[in-house]
């Protein structure tokens, strides 16, 4: 099983900025400048980050998540997106079983691609 030493030179090999927020959670800086949190959280690990708040209009707010349901119905491989509180959230787990390097980095790069081919059209939706 991937333990969190495994985790931690998973995240040095990816040349990224990391901050160690706690034991078992890092922030990585993503090259378009998002903030993922990984969280190492036996049995799995849990990648994170957050896209925007939802929007304050209720009919804006359906409009968007319905868009979202489509993104995870046709365009994301890796992970989905969800809502947390008021925000919208892009979220990944893998079980740390058989969880190798390769595995964490396709995770990290597609939540960073659909973020990169996505924020676009998602900005509509933005307030303030």
């Amino acid at each position: 099983m991937t333990n969190r030493e495994d985790v931690r030179s998973f995240l040095d090999r990816l040349e990224l900025p990391v901050e160690n927020l706690a034991d078992d959670i890092w922030i990585v800086r993503t090259a378009e400048g998002a903030e993922l949190v990984v969280s190492y959280a036996p049995p799995v690990l849990v990648l994170r980050v957050r896209v925007m708040p939802l929007p304050s209009d209720p009919a804006r707010a359906g409009k968007l998540c319905r868009q979202l349901l489509e993104y995870n119905a046709r365009e994301l491989v890796l992970g989905s997106y969800g809502v947390e509180g008021d925000n919208v959230v892009l979220t990944d787990a893998m079980e740390l079983e058989n969880l190798d390097f390769s595995e964490f980095e396709a995770s990290v790069d597609s939540l960073s691609l659909a973020l990169a081919s996505h924020l676009s059209a998602l900005a509509p939706y933005r307030e303030g």
